[in-house]
């Protein structure tokens, strides 16, 4: 990206910045390509960045609706528009935690008792319909992920999703995969990763692993081989983690270092509002700490589309709920 400097840009994972040479920007693609072109780009990539798939209206539309719900809690600076997202400079981070992305009590709950007013409210959020519907059930994305799988009408919009915020200050999500948790289905599963706002670069962003997918797909067989001839059934070798996962599932807390052991880069990139990466159910992936220049949430979602005549993980049927074993 002509004009950043990327010494000073700020660009930092768990475990340290991202240097030049540590890392490569992700190609862009418009949805306008021809299909044959997109397709055979993501399964190359084992990801598919998309630029302007959904209008940047209806997405900035639910940003707001999204941060007018928040307001009350006291997440958003003073004298400004909730559109903006801007962090409360006199707020604490941990008040203010990332839904599914962090330590959690119990009771599945993340954030202590301070953080309760805001995490009800983001929790209540995934249920609204100008998520659920206007967003998420977006038929641009849904209409391009059929035309782009060649499902169809077997098209399924899983109701399963994380609507996630990132306020400046908190821990980024680790390395991972998703097939990690979609075990009770076959790995054709497609994720979207839709950011709600534009991201700058050091905002806070997803991160892929360069060829990460056939990374993660080695992991996994990997895994499974060792599991059964250790005497696990099937059963029991999909509810177990990989002995290289932590207990939330991670691959690694430290994606600088999961990159070096690997010789990989990670692949990187600002987002506007409209912009959809779509991601292969093997492709590892992480997010970098939220360093945004002018304290801007992080706001975005994660939805996965499966094809129906295929076993999938029905468990993902229900909307998120705090404990619900996935």
């Amino acid at each position: 990206m002509p004009g950043i400097d990327l010494q000073t840009a700020g660009l930092a994972v768990n475990d340290g910045p991202l240097l030049p040479g540590s890392f490569d920007f992700l190609t862009q693609s418009s949805p306008s390509e021809p299909l044959d072109v997109l397709r055979a780009r993501y399964e190359e990539d084992g990801m598919l960045l998309l630029k302007g798939l959904i209008p940047r209206e209806d997405v900035l539309r639910a940003r707001t609706k999204y941060f007018e719900m928040m307001a009350p809690s006291g997440v958003l600076q003073q004298d400004t528009q909730p559109v903006q997202g801007i962090f409360n400079s006199d707020g604490s981070p941990e008040d203010f935690p990332g839904i599914g992305a962090g330590a959690t009590g119990n009771d599945g709950r993340p954030g202590g008792e301070s953080a309760q007013a805001f995490v009800d409210l983001a929790i209540q959020a995934h249920y609204e319909d100008w998520y659920t519907q206007d967003l998420a059930g977006h038929p641009a994305l849904i209409d391009f992920v059929a035309k782009l799988t060649g499902w169809n009408e077997n098209t399924l919009e899983l109701k399963r999703s994380l609507l996630r915020n990132n306020v400046p200050g908190t821990k980024p999500i680790g390395v991972h995969y998703d097939q990690i948790f979609l075990r009770y289905g076959d790995p054709t599963s497609v994720t979207a990763w839709v950011p709600i706002g534009d991201v700058s670069l050091t905002g806070g962003g997803l991160i892929y692993l360069e060829d990460g997918d056939a990374v993660g797909t080695q992991i996994e067989q990997d895994f499974t081989r060792k599991a059964l001839e250790s005497g696990l059934t099937e059963e029991q070798a999909r509810n177990a983690f990989n002995q290289n996962m932590m207990s939330t599932g991670l691959l690694s807390e430290y994606p600088a270092e999961f990159a070096r052991k690997y010789n990989r880069r990670w692949l990187v990139s600002a987002y506007e509002a409209g912009d959809v990466v779509l991601h292969k159910p093997h492709a590892i992936h992480a997010s970098t700490v939220n360093n945004d220049p002018d304290n801007v949430i992080r706001l975005a979602t994660d939805l996965r589309f499966v094809d129906k005549s295929k076993p999938y993980d029905t468990r993902w049927t229900k909307y998120y709920e705090f404990n619900d074993g996935v």
